[in-house]
Formats: C-alpha cells, sequence, structure tokens
C-alpha cells in the first residue's frame, strides 16, 4: 500500500506557464509541424534537455509562419515541483534556446490552469513602415503613399459593433466559432509608421492581417465605411481585403486571471 501511494505521489506534475518571446522570420509558426521547424518544437526540445525529461508545451494559440511575438505564453508539466531549485535553470534555458527566442519569465500556476483556454485577452500590433529601411525588412511592411489614418480609425470604431468575423477568418479552419469581442482597436501615425493594436477574447487564425489588409483599402480610398460594414456582415472571405504580410505582425499581450498563479 505504501508503495503505491508512492508511486501516485510520483505521478503527480506540478504545472507551470512559461513566458517567451520569439522573432518568427525562421519558424513555420509556433505550432509543430512534420518536415518544418515550429517555436514550439524548439521550446520543447529546449526544456526537455534541461529538466532530463520528455516536456510538451501547450500554447495560448497559433502564430503563423513569420509572425513575431514579445509576449507569448505556454502551460507544460514537470516532475519537478519547484523550478527555482534546478539550478541556473532560467540562464542555462536562454542559453541553449537560439538567439530569436527568449524566455522571460516561468510560473508555477493550479494544475487547471490553461495557456490557451484561461486567456482573458490578447493584444496584437502591425507595423508599416513609411520608409523603406533595410533593418526593419524583417519587422514590419513598408507601404508607399498617403493613407488616410482618420478614416481607418472610424473603421475600427465600426469594427467593434460586431462580433462575427467569418470575413476575415482564413478559409477551412478547424474554429468552431466565428464570434470574437473585440475590446479596442486603435491606428496611430508615428512620423515614419503607422502602428495598428488590437485587443479582443480570441482571434481567428488570419483574423488581424486580413482586418488590416481591408483598412488599407479603406485608408487608400478604394472603399469606404459603408462597404466595410458590407462585407462584415456578408460574412465571406472572399469580399475581404487581402492579407497583408505576416512579418509585420506582433503578439504583444496575453491578460489571464491573476488567482490561477500560485
Amino acid at each position: 500500500m505504501r508503495q503505491l501511494l508512492f508511486f501516485r505521489n510520483e505521478l503527480v506534475k506540478t504545472r507551470y506557464f512559461i513566458f517567451i518571446s520569439y522573432k518568427g522570420t525562421s519558424y513555420h509558426g509556433w505550432q509543430l509541424q512534420p518536415n518544418a521547424v515550429t517555436v514550439q518544437q524548439v521550446l520543447e526540445e529546449a526544456l526537455s534537455t534541461i529538466l532530463c525529461e520528455p516536456i510538451s508545451v501547450t500554447g495560448a494559440g497559433r502564430t503563423d509562419t513569420g509572425v513575431h511575438a514579445s509576449s507569448f505564453c505556454a502551460h507544460f508539466e514537470t516532475s519537478h515541483k519547484d523550478l527555482s531549485l534546478v539550478k541556473n535553470f532560467m540562464f542555462r534555458l536562454n542559453c541553449f534556446l537560439p538567439r530569436d527566442i527568449s524566455v522571460s519569465s516561468v510560473r508555477k500556476v493550479l494544475p487547471d490552469a490553461n495557456a490557451r483556454f484561461s486567456a482573458i485577452s490578447r493584444t496584437y500590433k502591425y507595423f508599416i513602415t513609411k520608409v523603406k529601411d533595410p533593418f526593419l525588412e524583417d519587422s514590419s511592411w513598408f507601404l508607399h503613399g498617403n493613407i488616410d489614418t482618420p478614416a481607418m480609425n472610424e473603421a475600427c470604431r465600426l469594427l467593434m459593433t460586431h462580433d462575427d468575423f467569418t470575413s476575415f477568418s482564413k478559409l477551412h479552419s478547424d474554429s468552431k466559432t466565428n464570434i470574437c469581442k473585440i475590446y479596442s482597436a486603435l491606428w496611430e501615425e508615428e512620423p515614419d509608421r503607422l502602428v495598428f493594436t488590437i485587443k479582443a477574447d480570441r482571434f481567428l487564425r488570419n483574423m488581424v492581417r486580413a482586418i488590416v489588409g481591408t483598412m488599407i483599402e479603406i485608408g487608400s480610398g478604394k472603399i469606404d465605411l459603408h462597404k466595410f460594414e458590407a462585407i462584415i456582415l456578408e460574412k465571406n472571405r472572399c469580399s475581404a481585403g487581402k492579407s497583408v504580410p505576416a512579418k509585420g505582425l506582433f503578439l504583444t499581450d496575453i491578460e489571464y486571471p491573476p488567482e490561477i498563479f500560485i
């Protein structure tokens, strides 16, 4: 009986949230894929090596090929009860990871906390540069010409009055619903760039890039606000604008309820 209880205790693992940032240029997105290098694969290999046990991680969501994250979260379980007792854990993990992936923190959470389903909100930013700059080539989209930022912000206000974003969702995705609650959306104009920030409870695949591409058509005078709303109501991806390049998109924040952290 004592041996059985001991064995059961050994099977109990501790769950952690790991917060990372990464430059997505060299990766085929976050999620594991056959015959392609992904952020999830690299992180699992690093954790498994440092902790000397097989580790699988579950991300807060997917990011597509070339998309970046200044703040991404995943959860994993380990037999280590307290990672602070693992000598130089954070330092060794960051040394093992490539230069384009960095771990900022690892926090113990409740056993049922989930990096994907426990999230309250997610925030993305899209960066557009108005000048050709080789040093921004991998992290922004160069767009020539004048853009009507106030008109695009009118579209933002209109966007937040809707909740079905089928028109901005990748075709044939595995999403069970295309309903999202957008909390805020805003274009900001700086001397040499435009920055679009959007916060919602969840996002559909390709949603932000499709929204940006359609709003650029408003900013360049190709469509008006009435057409923009008609596109939303049509619930047809073919009606919306083209998706902008992935390289300008950053996942910048994921919000969780504080009570899930131990």
